[in-house]
């Protein structure tokens, strides 16, 4: 598992240079023909990450219930982040995956509610979840690079 966790910290270490680099306006600017923006989709992998692996292993998450409204499956961006926002995401993103990582050392996920994603693939434990989480977050890398081109 640390080649998941490590991947999955270099993803975010990538999603942290966005957020470090781009205003507060290009990070909430909706592109003609797209209907997220950039800080949505970085809050979207956080939150995705805490669904499939806390959640669904009927754990606590480490983000808000409101963060998961706003960002979960199914949303759009509907708001204007504002930068307090922009700082908590940018916070997440390495904690998440941190304490993932001494949760799965600490054998703290001992169940895992079956869940069938976008993929038509079933995610029977942890491990899957935290294998397809992985590959969701870098669907999300490549439509924000899609959006960066579009600022």
């Amino acid at each position: 598992m640390t080649f998941a966790f490590d991947i999955a910290l270099k993803n975010r270490a990538l999603l942290k240079s966005i957020l470090e680099n781009y205003s507060l306006e290009d990070l909430n600017k909706v592109p003609d023909g797209f209907k997220n923006n950039l800080i949505w989709n970085i809050a979207h992998t956080v939150v995705t990450q805490q669904l499939l692996v806390y959640n669904l292993s009927g754990l606590p998450m480490n983000v808000s219930d409101d963060m998961v409204a706003k960002y979960k499956k199914g949303t759009k961006t509907e708001h204007v982040a504002s930068q307090e926002e922009v700082d908590e995401i940018k916070s997440l993103l390495f904690s998440t995956v941190e304490q993932m990582a001494t949760d799965y050392y600490n054998q703290r996920f001992k169940t895992y509610t079956a869940y069938t994603v976008s993929t038509n693939s079933t995610l029977r434990n942890v491990e899957d979840a935290i294998a397809f989480n992985n590959f969701h977050e870098g669907i999300h890398l490549g439509y924000i690079l899609a959006l960066k081109k579009s600022l």
